[in-house]
């Protein structure tokens, strides 16, 4: 990569518990990269622990297996697992410049930018569109056989 392609390069977040890797997944990891001309994808994987609190049910797969199937779409620069107990940290290490959010996420969205920055980690805010949700919610195109 160049000294000036790394200079444009925008350093872009996203997080979620992805769960085996649907069509909306794919779509999402897409519309994130393209929210800049040269961007370094960071996939954020929610860890087990937190996706039993939030979910309120343990997911299919562990969050190695999980992050392995990110990696396998071959859409994300950098693939990372979440914060245990507080995900300021983590996010904070990696340095986005922009941080996509997914059309339904809420958890630990509320005063993200605002925590960011007060940690001396101004970042863009986007919200991501959905894609099919309905339809491909919940179908799975990887993680159904062994990675």
């Amino acid at each position: 990569m160049s000294t000036s392609a790394r200079k444009n390069t925008s350093k872009i977040m996203v997080f979620g518990t992805f769960d085996g890797v649907h069509a909306g997944h794919l779509h999402f990891f897409r519309e994130a990269r393209r929210l800049s001309t040269h961007p370094f994808l960071i996939v954020s994987i929610a860890r087990d622990a937190n996706v039993r609190r939030i979910k309120g049910k343990r997911p299919r797969f562990g969050e190695k297996k999980r992050a392995a199937l990110v990696k396998k779409t071959g859409l994300a620069d950098k693939v990372v697992l979440g914060g245990l107990k507080n995900h300021i940290p983590h996010i904070i290490k990696e340095r986005p410049d922009i941080v996509a959010l997914g059309y339904d996420q809420k958890a630990y969205v509320k005063n993200l930018k605002k925590d960011l920055a007060l940690a001396g980690l101004p970042v863009i805010l986007a919200r991501l569109s959905p894609y099919k949700e309905k339809k491909y919610k919940n179908s799975i195109l990887l993680g159904k056989g062994g990675v």
